[in-house]
């Protein structure tokens, strides 16, 4: 009978066991799993996948993306070891532990350790639980219970690497490494490691910006531990309890703030960009600008732009000295502002001019006050050389050769170009074509565009589409020019002298100057980078003496010079170029357009009938065009000087009364104005 009652027995605890055993599997079963795809930070990277801006989730916490294998395995084994050691075994919750801490809390009156497991802490942590209320206990075991059936155990210490508090808005392994090391989580010493894994514990009263000696005791208390259950020495542990504790939160990166901005507007939904820029370049680049910028007033901006032209790969860009300065209103990015290029944009008129075999570098091109149908461009000195080569012109950015050069190539054609380089341009309000003021900076494009250009004249006269997403593939464009024009532009800007300070090396660059002083540019190539500067006001406000050559050119050689490579010869010369002295060009290459041997004299100054002011202290200025020097000035038919080179002299003055002022060429051609000169 005895027998028969214990054996019934046995099959009713048999029978409730395995209810239970089924009631629990299907507890756990339908356990409400919160969503396991967290929110991460974007993160824009370079080349070498090195981090250069991050921004926050959408409520301000710092959470970056980080993964198991991205993880210095020293602090996975002392985490491991500190929270939870049999969590690599057990399924979501420890009953050794919770016995171990109920025991602790019976004899010492106090809580010693816990009982929850890393499984059970992600599962407090997905659900923003607390851990006072049993309520809250038992949701976070069956929870726990739940994520162990679904997920794999790294996928549930990735979880934690996450979801781990650090204190303030700082949420994650990878963001609190940031912070309080200014590290990646590859790479830990033992003494960080060890303060990572005290912090999640009481961020709040841990925080070592806060607290640090609270954070070093719980830091070594870790190290503690790790002597036991890690593979740490007593000579290990010692080094790193000599450690300092941070005190100050490190700044997350922030370099490229504009391109990584435009970036993320651009694409939206993706959460990683890699760009083609190179991380220590664009540092390198962000505090040359801001030393540009220093002692230039507290307006003053500046932009560089490095760039790969075999690729047409961005390297460094930077839109301002400092993005958050609003007093130079470093939030405008000035790569993309819409400027005058000034005469930055005269390599392109020259080339043009060689492709259409209008001239050649040593072709002669008259320099002399000269009016295109009413328009009279003024050189920026004023002053005029007479005759010089194409070459001499361009190196020394003359006005008036180049304006000559543009009436004959048409400023259609040299819209077509510049469109075929890929650059977007807006013509002066009001226009609906553009003149010849172009030739001096008379429209408005941007710094991206101009690298454009300058990348197809150092790549032998292609273009390249820019690029700054990894992502992207190489595209070349359209053909601006042909290879003999660009080498000989090349030729010619790699004989401008470098400013004073600058290294004597054959960089070449052009420099330019915008109406107004509003905009100093400078940009130099080699045979594999273009460099591009930009300084001013972001506001467009003029800035007085402000020129390229002054304040633009040694910034520019100093980009180079900071590279970190040498500078990349550019090749020799392509079939067909035609590498002679003046005296060995073709007849129709010798001399360029209407010469002096085809046009007369003509006298700019005074103009016919003006009354001037008698003055003998005074003299009277008098100014030629066209013709052919030495000039012969005389007053009522006596010489006033004789054998004058320059368009511009002085004249001693006649006395008073009417007169005729007489300039004859060396041709014999003469011009005459009535001038009168009368008692003030």
């Amino acid at each position: 009978m005895i027998r028969q009652i214990a054996g019934t027995l046995a099959l009713i605890a048999a029978i409730f066991t395995v209810g239970a055993v089924l009631w629990l599997d299907r507890w756990i079963d339908e356990t409400e799993i919160p969503p396991l795809v967290l929110e991460t930070g974007v993160e824009v990277l370079d080349r070498n996948g090195d981090l250069l801006r991050a921004y926050t989730v959408e409520d301000g916490r710092w959470r970056l993306a980080v993964s198991l294998d991205g993880v210095d395995p020293g602090f996975i084994e002392m985490l491991v070891a500190y929270e939870d050691r049999r969590f690599w075994s057990h399924n979501g919750i420890d009953p050794r532990a919770f016995v171990r801490a109920a025991w602790q809390a019976a004899t010492t009156g106090r809580v010693v350790s816990g009982g929850s497991t890393l499984t059970m802490q992600v599962a407090r942590l997905l659900e923003a639980s607390g851990t006072g209320r049993l309520d809250g206990k038992i949701r976070q075991i069956r929870l726990a219970l739940a994520l162990e059936r679904r997920l794999s155990k790294d996928e549930i210490l990735t979880l934690y690497l996450h979801l781990a508090p650090y204190g303030g808005n700082i949420e994650g392994l990878r963001a609190a490494t940031l912070t309080w090391f200014g590290v990646e989580p590859d790479r830990l010493t033992a003494a960080q490691s060890a303060l990572l894994v005290a912090l999640p514990q009481a961020p709040a009263s841990r925080r070592p910006d806060r607290f640090p000696e609270a954070a070093r005791i719980a830091r070594d208390r870790v190290l503690d531990r790790a002597v036991r259950f890690t593979a740490l020495t007593e000579a290990e542990v010692a080094w790193a309890r000599a450690a300092p504790i941070p005190t100050e939160r490190q700044a997350f990166p922030a370099l490229a703030a504009h391109l990584a901005d435009r970036i993320r507007t651009e694409r939206p939904t993706q959460g990683l960009h890699r760009l083609t820029l190179d991380r220590d370049l664009q540092a390198r680049m962000e505090r040359l600008a801001a030393r540009a910028a220093e002692g230039q007033g507290a307006r003053m901006s500046a932009a560089i732009m490095v760039l790969d032209h075999r690729s047409g790969e961005i390297l460094a860009s930077v839109g301002s000295p400092d993005f958050t300065d609003t007093g130079r209103e470093g939030f405008v990015d000035m790569t993309r502002a819409v400027r005058s290029p000034g005469s930055a944009l005269k390599p392109l008129i020259y080339g043009l001019a060689f492709d259409a075999g209008l001239v050649h570098p040593e072709t002669r091109i008259a320099d002399r006050p000269t009016s295109f149908g009413g328009y009279r461009p003024q050189n920026f000195d004023n002053a005029f050389r007479g005759e010089i080569s194409v070459a001499e012109a361009l190196q020394a950015s003359l006005n008036i050769p180049a304006v000559a050069l543009l009436d004959a190539l048409g400023p259609a054609q040299m819209l077509s170009a510049m469109r075929r380089a890929g650059m977007e341009v807006t013509l002066p309000e009001g226009e609906a074509g553009a003149g010849l003021a172009i030739a001096l900076g008379g429209i408005g494009t941007r710094m991206e565009d101009l690298m454009g250009l300058y990348a197809a004249l150092a790549r032998g006269g292609t273009a390249v589409r820019l690029r700054w997403h990894a992502d992207d593939p190489m595209a070349e464009g359209q053909r601006v020019i042909g290879p003999v024009a660009a080498w000989y532009l090349g030729d010619v800007l790699g004989g401008v002298p470098p400013p004073a300070t600058a290294p004597r090396v054959r960089l070449a660059y052009k420099t330019g100057t915008s109406y107004g002083h509003r905009d100093a540019w400078a940009f130099g190539y080699d045979g594999r980078h273009v460099v591009g500067v930009w300084m001013g006001r972001a506001d467009g406000a003029a800035v007085p003496g402000s020129f390229g050559a002054e304040v633009s050119a040694p910034v520019l050689f100093e980009a180079f010079a900071q590279l970190g490579v040498p500078m990349t010869p550019r090749p020799g010369p392509p079939p067909g170029a035609l590498t002679v002295g003046w005296s060995a060009l073709p007849p129709p290459l010798q001399r360029f357009g209407a010469t002096a041997a085809e046009t007369g004299p003509e006298i700019a100054f005074p103009p016919d009938g003006v009354v001037l002011a008698y003055d003998p202290g005074l003299p009277v200025v008098a100014r030629v065009a066209e013709g052919a020097p030495p000039f012969t000035w005389l007053w009522n038919g006596a010489p006033l000087v004789t054998g004058a080179r320059d368009r511009e002299v002085m004249l001693e003055t006649p006395g008073l009364g009417f007169g005729e002022l007489t300039v004859i060429d060396a041709e014999g051609r003469a011009a005459r104005v009535g001038v009168e000169i009368a008692a003030p």
